[in-house]
């Protein structure tokens, strides 16, 4: 099967998943402080939901969060007061991305950051309305890694301002969050993004909708935590974002990157 676009065809038949499988227990990555992913079999008295514990078939429980627990899609319900879900957000579900890597810079504090110098110095592609940045080193313990407490590389909102300025509407990136972990609550990066940043908004806190707000970016997404093999060149992608229809600000994610041929 092939899906042309434009003056693009892509081959349906090999994707190519960006996304981190969730397993029962600690092997996952974690973010945050959030729990360990907890897959567990439904007990009675009478009744086991696993079959290698003698059940008849597999029922178990799932418990996680979206934001902690690995490959996840959200939307701008994660920072306001106001209800939008990434259920109600995402309504277009395959677009063109760039895929860019990236050698963050280490700044005297520690931080490690995607700088505004850094974006814009790449040479986008028009057509392209997603961009899914691989930073290095690029190491597979990115699947496993407890981030939490590490101060994982962020993106700095000008850079981000630069991006959203050149027309993208999704964006992805291997690490926890856009912001960074202890940033007083700011969300600078996250607020840039959905064009919520203005005098009002760069203090702690949560921003509300309001009619001081347009919501020209309400269906775009950010995705975190993705994991991109080194063996997937950058380049154009017709890009799919799988999720739960999931009522939520967030929702545990599938991305799958389909080649040009």
């Amino acid at each position: 099967m092939q899906i042309t676009y434009k003056d693009y065809t892509f081959n349906l038949a090999k994707p190519l998943d960006i996304s981190i499988a969730i397993k029962n227990g600690n092997n996952n990555p974690k973010a945050f402080y959030g729990p360990d992913t907890i897959l567990e079999p439904v007990r009675t008295d009478e009744f086991v939901g696993s079959t290698t514990e003698g059940g008849i078939l597999n029922f178990k429980n799932v418990f996680l969060n979206p934001h902690g627990n690995g490959t996840h899609t959200e939307c701008l319900g994660h920072i306001t007061e106001n209800d939008f879900t990434i259920n109600k957000c995402l309504k277009e579900f395959h677009h063109l991305a760039q895929l860019v890597t990236i050698t963050p810079e280490n700044l005297a504090n520690g931080d490690t950051i995607i700088s505004e110098k850094q974006v814009k110095s790449l040479n986008f592609n028009n057509d392209a309305k997603a961009i899914i940045i691989r930073t290095l080193p690029n190491t597979k313990d990115k699947t496993t890694r407890d981030w939490s407490g590490k101060n994982h590389t962020y993106i700095h909102h000008l850079a981000m301002k630069h991006l959203v300025e050149n027309g993208f509407e999704h964006f992805l990136i291997d690490s926890p969050s856009v912001d960074r972990e202890d940033d007083a609550g700011k969300l600078l990066a996250h607020k840039t993004f959905w064009g919520l940043l203005n005098e009002n908004t760069q203090e702690k806190g949560a921003v509300k909708i309001d009619d001081s707000h347009t919501l020209d970016r309400k269906n775009c997404t950010i995705t975190e935590m993705i994991f991109v093999p080194k063996e997937i060149k950058d380049d154009l992608y017709l890009m799919n974002i799988q999720i739960i229809s999931l009522e939520m600000d967030a929702s545990p994610s599938k991305i799958l990157l389909f080649e040009k041929i």
